[in-house]
């Protein structure tokens, strides 16, 4: 308890000593920074790499929760893995925050991202954090967490914000707290590379949790999610904003949904997913070229989609399009099974992998794969 108890306070001190707090950035006289424009985002984009990285949550954590709780925190973990990361030449990594942590302890939060932060920077990987998520389980709660369901996709992945304090106005204080107080601490700490506001925003869950979602979520996310960029431009952040959009026809403005259009409006920098054939993907990126703005694809590589390392990256490169596959180290969230674990029975490793690299000695999963990263990336 001492030693929690010492970081702490030493935290805290340094907070002071640069004069800054936890609480948002904020002016009374200083409007909320603009959305930028085209040419501001390839100004910024032109300053990187191209980026390339994992969705990253350690093989002991089977959530967001378990990632980022005092008790869970695994620092040396997280040392270990992002290290695996940087000998495969990977600058980046998107990582997913939650609102309890917030909640139950701001500046202790706070800490373990900047823990985080440091360990990332010791192996030259700058993320992209990502505060809120429509995916699966709606009902998030603190503390201990479930141990996985054997051989089931992200048996224990849970919602930020869950569906109670989506259905309760009256908790978007607190949820405004969160995302003014994280930027504000971080807005210009250059060891971040962006802030992504909301993971798969209309995301109905599938069959997972489809039977426990609300039927009209949607109507409820999207003035929500226009809050939340508010809230994020608000704390005047130095690094870009995005949300991705990932399932609709994206040929035109007028086919866009209402919240492909918000999520796309509002974006510094623009954000999608893409699980499916290189040549999908490839027609994916064109249809966004006409924003004239960066384009990160924020999730990929399915193996059994036909989405792949050898599949994508070499189209990525091409279109300088920054990468975020999905996985990293097979563990506690199993995601090495497909999505269709959640239907269908599996008692043993699946005869393909479904995402991730690594197995959790540091073995990979396919060192042809691992060649093909590492030879792409090894002459940006």
């Amino acid at each position: 308890m001492a030693i929690r108890i010492t970081s702490t306070f030493l935290f805290f001190l340094s907070v002071l000593l640069c004069g800054c707090d936890s609480r948002p950035r904020t002016s009374t006289t200083a409007p909320n920074r603009n959305i930028w424009t085209a040419e501001e985002a390839n100004d910024w984009y032109a300053r990187q790499k191209w980026l390339v990285g994992p969705n990253y949550t350690p093989a002991t954590a089977i959530n967001q929760l378990e990632m980022w709780q005092e008790d869970t925190f695994d620092p040396e973990t997280i040392d270990k893995e992002l290290g695996w990361a940087a000998g495969l030449g990977m600058n980046t990594a998107r990582v997913y925050l939650h609102d309890l942590p917030y909640e139950q302890d701001s500046l202790g939060f706070l800490t373990r991202i900047d823990r985080f932060l440091q360990l990332a920077d010791k192996h030259g990987i700058r993320p992209l954090l990502v505060f809120f998520d429509s995916c699966w389980d709606p009902f998030p709660v603190s503390g201990k967490q479930r141990t996985p369901k054997p051989h089931v996709h992200n048996s224990g992945w849970v919602q930020s914000p869950g569906q109670y304090a989506l259905k309760d106005s009256t908790q978007y204080p607190r949820l405004e707290r969160y995302v003014k107080g994280v930027i504000g601490h971080f807005a210009n700490d250059g060891r971040i590379l962006g802030w992504d506001v909301w993971n798969e925003p209309d995301n109905m869950t599938g069959p997972s949790y489809e039977a426990m979602e609300i039927k009209d979520k949607v109507a409820y996310v999207l003035p929500l999610l226009a809050q939340a960029f508010e809230w994020a431009r608000s704390a005047n952040p130095a690094q870009p904003l995005t949300s991705g959009i990932w399932a609709g026809d994206w040929s035109s403005d007028s086919t866009l949904k209402p919240i492909e259009r918000l999520q796309i409006e509002q974006s510094d920098i623009i954000s999608f997913h893409n699980y499916d054939t290189p040549e999908d993907f490839e027609k994916r990126i064109q249809q966004l070229q006409r924003y004239g703005k960066p384009l990160l694809c924020t999730e990929y590589m399915a193996r059994p989609n036909g989405s792949t390392f050898a599949g994508f990256l070499p189209i990525a490169k091409k279109y300088n399009v920054a990468m975020f596959n999905w996985g990293f180290v097979d563990g506690k969230t199993q995601t090495i099974y497909p999505w269709d674990s959640w239907t269908k029975t599996y008692t043993a490793e699946p005869p393909l992998w479904f995402h991730d690299i690594f197995r959790g000695d540091g073995t990979p999963y396919r060192q042809e794969e691992v060649d093909v990263i590492k030879q792409l990336l090894t002459n940006r």
